[in-house]
């Protein structure tokens, strides 16, 4: 292992900010770094010597390769993380704009929904992956809030309430049981995990998310926050009366005032079932 690999994943270990996922994409991306600065001929480098020709170099290799917004600045992050934690914050620019990186695109044009059929589901070997995943599609969880799930805890009876150390941004969140659907699912994870959480007792937080990697790739599913989309969508609908936009119900140019207020206060709600708190990014799932 070269010299910045090594030094790059003790830094990691050292300082285990975040949840679990967040470390362990933190730590693939430091990796992936680290591989492309050999590749571009910066040799010998240690944790201490990011400069900012380097952090320039990444970046106008990644606007080349044509990478989506939101990747690349997400690797800006960790390139932020880097610097801060060897006190040379000042080598990375505070705004992504200083290198030309483009805006996120925070609007859906298109449905990113999907919906996990019997069959689908039937190819999931392990138990607690394939109830992570029907409690994807049932509460728009995320993956790792999922596995996380423990639901003697969550099963409030007409709400589930979710940890703050199983989200992402460490906020608790509730999310309303509103049909018997939602129910059979819960009372089939109360059946499987009794007790504890959907992560069996011999295994780690990790070790189960590599499972449930490997049994959703071999089941041929993918893009499985395509579930967050589809509950975002079912949910706008019952509270509005109308289909989103993503689906083809009426734009916002398209309501008239009454409606638009409407809007406004549904997309507040699916916002905080979803735990974003901020309506502007239920633009993504939703369309405008």
């Amino acid at each position: 292992m070269r010299d910045l690999n090594y030094q790059l994943k003790q830094l990691c270990h050292r300082n285990r900010d975040g949840s679990h996922s967040t470390q362990a994409n933190r730590a693939k991306i430091l990796y992936l770094v680290a591989n492309q600065l050999q590749e571009m001929g910066y040799r010998g480098m240690g944790v201490r010597s990011l400069k900012p020709k380097h952090v320039e170099a990444l970046s106008q290799r990644w606007i080349s390769e044509e990478l989506a917004p939101g990747t690349i600045k997400n690797r800006m992050n960790c390139l932020r993380w880097w610097a801060t934690k060897v006190n040379r914050a000042n080598v990375v620019a505070r705004t992504n704009d200083y290198y030309g990186i483009p805006d996120r695109q925070l609007v859906g044009q298109v449905s990113k929904a999907q919906q996990l059929t019997d069959a689908a589901l039937q190819n999931i070997a392990d138990p607690y992956v394939r109830m992570s995943l029907e409690l994807q599609q049932a509460f728009g969880l995320r993956r790792e809030e999922a596995i996380k799930f423990i639901p003697s805890y969550a099963d409030q009876g007409d709400f589930i309430c979710l940890k703050a150390s199983w989200t992402k941004g460490g906020k608790a969140r509730q999310v309303p049981i509103l049909n018997q659907s939602q129910r059979d699912v819960l009372d089939r994870a109360h059946r499987l995990a009794g007790q504890r959480s959907l992560i069996p007792e011999e295994k780690t937080f990790i070790q189960q998310l590599r499972l449930y990697e490997r049994q959703t790739t071999k089941a041929g599913l993918s893009k499985l926050h395509g579930l967050r989309h589809y509950y975002a969508q079912q949910r706008y609908q019952a509270l509005t009366g109308w289909a989103a936009p993503a689906v083809g119900g009426p734009s916002l140019k398209q309501l008239n005032a009454k409606e638009r207020e409407k809007d406004h206060q549904v997309r507040l709600i699916v916002s905080a079932e979803l735990g974003h708190f901020r309506k502007e990014i239920v633009a993504v799932y939703l369309a405008l």
